[in-house]
């Protein structure tokens, strides 16, 4: 079984990390969601509200799990038995700190691979970061994320 994990703040989840998540499906028998706290960028969301959200949009998915993690990714790859790392690319500008962070982690365990994905293009331009911006200002997000993050932004937004 070809395990992998798929590592970030998912502050929030977004319709452009699912479609990674369900073309992931297609090469790797498992996906593990792996949510950083990441307190350096002061997430919206905190970490159980990101997870509870993953795990809501995931529900339809065998063989997708979500879980927090604090600390070294190789190493957390390497204690969930993964074979790779699964990163999106959405632009050149993605490309640079995704290449140096494929290389370091590399660098600390050969073993583990790193597998870069292009998003379909209609996510090609997706962030968290515009989802919640166009949310904060009460712009429509519904084409963005699943319905269920979309009722959770506006929460926060006019709470």
């Amino acid at each position: 079984m070809k395990r992998a994990v798929y590592p970030g703040t998912f502050d929030p989840i977004t319709k452009g990390h699912l479609d990674l998540i369900e073309r992931g499906l297609r090469i790797f028998d498992e996906i593990i969601i792996a949510v950083a706290p990441s307190s350096k960028k002061k997430p919206l969301f905190d970490l159980n509200e990101r997870i509870a959200l993953i795990e809501e949009a995931i529900r339809g998915y065998k063989n997708v799990s979500v879980e927090a993690f604090d600390c070294l990714l190789v190493d957390y790859v390497k204690q969930k038995g993964a074979v790779a790392i699964i990163r999106g690319l959405r632009a050149v500008s993605d490309f640079e700190y995704e290449l140096q962070m494929a290389l370091m982690n590399r660098r600390l365990s050969h073993g583990v691979e790193t597998v870069f994905m292009m998003p379909s293009e209609e996510y090609s331009f997706l962030s968290s970061t515009m989802v919640k911006e166009v949310a904060s200002l009460c712009g429509s997000v519904r084409d963005f994320v699943p319905e269920h993050v979309e009722r959770a932004l506006k929460k926060k937004f006019q709470g």
